[in-house]
């Protein structure tokens, strides 16, 4: 199966910046569509940005111009470059892949998510 390890994420202050990243690892025989989500407290989970295998991005409206994100396909990783946080970009967030794994002699497709990070920006 497709493993999903977040890192970077931790407290920071109004208008700094993170960076967080996502290594996937497993029985991977090819990735598609890469992306972060992340929730806040009591709300749904949201897509804050993906990106293709080719590059082609896109992004919540609410990170637009802030958030960037990015991915090495050799190494299997997505990152998410955030800058100008504010406290509403508090929340856990996600990495998720659309991703093939080798299982046994077969090959299926499937999504996968990793277990979160939390961003918490405060003052």
């Amino acid at each position: 199966q497709v493993q999903l390890v977040e890192s970077g994420g931790g407290p920071v202050q109004p208008v700094r910046s993170l960076r967080l990243s996502c290594a996937a690892s497993g029985s991977i025989s090819r990735i598609f569509n890469m992306g972060w989500y992340r929730q806040a407290p009591v709300k749904q989970r949201e897509l804050v940005a993906a990106i293709a295998r080719g590059g082609t991005a896109n992004y919540a409206d609410s990170v637009k111009g802030r958030f960037t994100i990015s991915r090495d396909n050799a190494k299997n990783t997505v990152y998410l470059q955030m800058n100008s946080l504010n406290p509403e970009d508090t929340a856990v967030y996600y990495c998720n892949a659309d991703a093939i794994a080798v299982v046994g002699d077969a090959f299926r497709r499937n999504n996968y998510w990793g277990q979160g990070t939390q961003v918490t920006v405060s003052s």
